[in-house]
């Protein structure tokens, strides 16, 4: 499967932002989707995850409470909405997926088979 984030810019803190995973190649909806985040000089963290049931998820404690993720299957997309965005949120955001993904594993990058090529978010105080 071949992922392509998007939705990615500059905002002002406070701001909103939608990200978008789309996914093709193959049907996206056996599929856990996590989004991780990288700040140049710094390793890659994990944001969230859903999981391919689109009904669990979960947050990194930096963002729990300001971001959320939804998915439409039918598009092959994987949404995550950001909220109440602030400076430190500024990153490169990846989109990963996999299969094989379990619930106590969400947040680990060797979880993931694929990973799209990552979107900007810059956002300014």
């Amino acid at each position: 499967v071949q992922l392509q984030a998007s939705g990615g810019g500059l905002v002002q803190a406070g701001a909103s932002l939608r990200l978008s995973c789309a996914a093709s190649g193959r049907s996206f909806r056996t599929y856990t989707t996590g989004w991780f985040r990288q700040v140049p000089g710094k390793e890659r963290e994990f944001v969230g995850v859903i999981f391919r049931s689109g009904s669990t998820t979960y947050f990194a404690d930096s963002v729990k409470g300001r971001f959320t993720l939804s998915r439409d299957n039918a598009k092959n997309t994987v949404y995550l909405q950001m909220n109440s965005l602030k400076p430190e949120d500024t990153a490169v955001y990846y989109c990963a997926a996999s299969e094989r993904v379990i619930y106590s594993a969400g947040y680990r990058e060797s979880s993931y088979d694929f990973w799209g090529q990552g979107t900007l978010v810059t956002v300014s105080s």
